[in-house]
């Protein structure tokens, strides 16, 4: 079976279409995918796009504190990511002083960039396949514990022997469930800066009442710098280090876009599950998504009030608001495309198919009881799946309490196990509980915990829940800390006699002994099943459309810009303007208040060279790119290879395509490269930022001879100064 489908990998066609959708390796793009772009109007070839021995595209693109996508836009180094990635960062800089999340911040100077702890750009350098060897060590007769123990040794040995420099990393990942492998080599740059940023009213223009939706109007973008040692390679923060030096940076086209204009997002997508069988959509969209939303909805009612109220809760609260906001609302939306798509009646539709032609090619030993199998694997997970997600939720994402009882039992657990054990537990827990505490509110987190803690155990009262608030050291970030740096058997007297480790014990044992144990067992033998599944759909309907599901690795995504219908009578265009930011505009209001020299720039049609030809100025497109969580800050680029715009959403129709991807409904979302520039230019006036990038006219004529000249000189570049 496993040869058969690396037969199939290497050797399965797809019809030369426009094709949309798909998030593809970039090192794998020539032939079919390549013809696939030239025909949505690409004019770049695959090697632009990812080439080892020259520079091309995919040394522009870094994956961003490894949750977004970022891109170099000056051979100095300078980042673009959007607003919301880097949004930690403008917030752990702001003070009620120098409130940067809600007037901006532009350094005017290197002198004035601000650093950032644990902030890294990791850079691909190349990718290659090693999915040979890593199978090798497998077998049939082998059980599950004995496959993963023989991959993962064979991981590390393939990481020990690949070739590369001292101050680079590999990593090896798996595709298709894991029927390939391909190992990644790479750079991590860990002193990046912080440049720019425009302020919360542009970049979270809309903030929840906007998110996921479209028409859009959202400034999301922010600007940081890379930097390096003396010999351009990576280093921790120092006042020696200098501007990082790119093998290749993104020229920025001031063209603007139109209809149909071919679109390629370049990124890392974080996670995307397109293959799995009907009964486990039904799953996630029906039972586990509704738990969660009305956790997160609970929470966040709190949140918001308490934010509005006062202006130091706001800045404290605004990261961890923006963030549960964002997957609430992304779930909300996932379940109403699901069903509005009928995407799991397609799914049961395409499963008749598929055993069909099981039954057809006389393969029903193997593949005959895939589905019934899968019934059975997920009807057994359902409750420690729902009871697993409810638990993170409730004891990670929306209360700090909580989380620390959890470190707390950990800290507990390790004293069991000696001395040693626990002195590094306690030098763990110790730096965890000042990033908590540096954004905790006691009376906040306890009317969150008092509003969602009964949807996790009915049992408990807002009573208990206030006595705990009361009677617990851990409230007090003081006493918490004098509390756990003491010796072993101290440091235990306090964690049992606390209210807090006493009320939460019961709970995270249940997790730790029945949830998570069953929860990690039965995951373990779908993604078996899973794998198989994916084996037989490839051999047996050998004529679909496959593209590896997303798992934080770089990937390509091409499509056009393009409106979309998204129900009768309504039909959505491809671009928005500033006249929509006025449109919208509520003086004080904390979603769609607008800075008065932005209305101001708007009335006197200030755009400077940054208008469409209507002389509006844009502000966001959509086009038919495939998306996800991680490709937030991924460069749009255009048929050239040049910047156009800033991927920062998708529409609230399309959220589901993590699960099913839709190409009449699902859009993602971009900030238009013009509205970057002229932020930044007109309104925070840093024009000394738009000195150091290139910004070209690629729509421009441009002889094909001009092209092979400027490329003969070395210039990498697509388009037309």
């Amino acid at each position: 079976m496993i040869k058969s489908l690396k037969f199939l990998l290497l050797f399965i066609a797809f019809p030369v279409l426009a094709q949309q959708g798909g998030m593809w390796i970039p090192s794998l793009l020539e032939g079919d995918n390549e013809e696939e772009m030239q025909a949505l109007g690409a004019k770049i070839t695959a090697q632009d796009i990812y080439d080892v021995n020259n520079s091309s595209l995919k040394d522009a693109i870094v994956h961003f504190n490894g949750g977004c996508t970022g891109e170099v836009i000056s051979n100095q180094g300078l980042l673009l990511t959007n607003h919301h990635c880097g949004f930690g960062q403008i917030q752990s800089h702001s003070s009620l002083e120098n409130d940067y999340l809600k007037d901006g911040f532009w350094a005017m100077s290197l002198d004035e960039e601000l650093p950032n702890e644990n902030l890294y750009a990791r850079f691909i350098i190349r990718i290659e396949e090693v999915t040979e060897e890593m199978l090798s060590v497998i077998s049939e007769d082998m059980d599950l514990k004995e496959k993963q123990a023989a991959l993962d040794e064979k991981q590390a040995e393939l990481i020990k022997q690949t070739d590369k420099e001292l101050w680079q990393d590999a990593n090896v990942k798996s595709f298709y469930s894991g029927n390939q492998y391909f190992m990644f080599i790479t750079e991590k740059y860990e002193d990046v800066r912080l440049v720019g940023a425009p302020p919360s009213s542009i970049g979270k223009f809309g903030s929840d009442t906007d998110n996921w939706v479209w028409p859009r109007h959202t400034g999301d973008f922010s600007i940081f710098r890379i930097y390096a040692d003396e010999h351009n390679r990576p280093a921790k923060y120092s006042e020696d280090n200098v501007p990082y030096q790119p093998k290749h940076s993104l020229p920025i086209s001031l063209d603007g876009v139109q209809e149909g204009d071919f679109t390629l997002v370049f990124g890392f997508p974080g996670r995307t599950n397109q293959y799995l069988p009907a009964i486990a959509v039904e799953q996630i969209t029906q039972k586990v998504n509704p738990t969660n939303i009305e956790i997160r909805e609970k929470a966040l009612e709190q949140i918001d009030a308490y934010m509005q109220q006062d202006d130091q809760i706001r800045i404290q609260y605004a990261s961890k608001q923006a963030r549960i906001a964002n997957y609430w609302k992304k779930w909300k939306g996932e379940n109403l495309g699901i069903e509005e798509s009928g995407a799991i009646e397609t799914k049961k539709d395409f499963e008749k198919r598929f055993m069909q032609a099981v039954k057809a090619q006389g393969k029903e030993e193997a593949y005959g009881d895939l589905f019934s199998i899968f019934e059975t694997q997920y009807q057994e997970f359902e409750p420690f799946a729902v009871k697993r997600s409810n638990f993170l939720e409730v004891f990670f994402t929306n209360t700090e309490l909580l989380q620390i009882s959890f470190r707390l039992y950990q800290l507990k657990q390790s004293a069991d196990q000696g001395e040693n054990q626990f002195k590094q537990a306690q030098a763990n827990i110790i730096p965890m509980l000042e990033r908590v505490y540096k954004n905790f509110n006691a009376r906040v987190d306890q009317s969150v915990a008092e509003s969602i803690f009964p949807l996790y155990d009915d049992q408990v009262s807002k009573q208990q829940i206030r006595d705990l608030y009361k009677n617990s050291i851990f409230t007090n970030k003081a006493m918490a800390i004098k509390a756990l740096e003491g010796e072993l058997e101290k440091v235990v007297e306090v964690i049992e006699n606390d209210a807090l480790y006493n009320f939460a014990e019961d709970y995270i044992t249940e997790f730790y002994q029945i949830i998570n144990p069953n929860y990690q067992r039965i995951q373990t033998e779908i993604a078996e099943t899973q794998k198989i599944y994916m084996t037989a759909m490839m051999e047996v309907l050998p004529d679909e459309r496959y593209f590896p599901d997303a798992n934080s690795t770089l990937r390509v995504t091409y499509g056009q810009v393009k409106g979309y219908q998204p129900r009768d009578a309504v039909y959505y265009n491809h671009v928005t303007y500033l006249d929509g930011v006025v449109e919208k505009y509520v003086p004080d209001d904390y979603e769609f208040d607008v800075p008065e020299k932005l209305l101001q720039l708007h009335e006197n049609k200030d755009f400077g060279n940054y208008a469409d030809a209507n002389g509006k100025m844009p502000i966001g497109f959509i086009g038919t790119n495939q998306t996800t969580g991680g490709n937030s800050g991924s460069p749009a680029i255009d048929a050239h290879g040049n910047l156009i715009g800033l991927n920062f959403d998708r529409v609230w129709e399309g959220t589901m395509s993590d699960l099913y991807y839709d190409p009449e409904i699902c859009r993602n979302i971009m900030v238009d490269a013009r509205y970057i520039l002229f932020v930044i230019d007109k309104f925070g006036d840093a024009g000394h930022l738009i000195e150091e990038m290139n910004l070209v006219h690629p729509k421009a004529n441009s002889t094909q001879e001009e092209v092979e000249e400027k490329k003969k000189k070395g210039w990498w570049i697509f388009g037309r100064n």
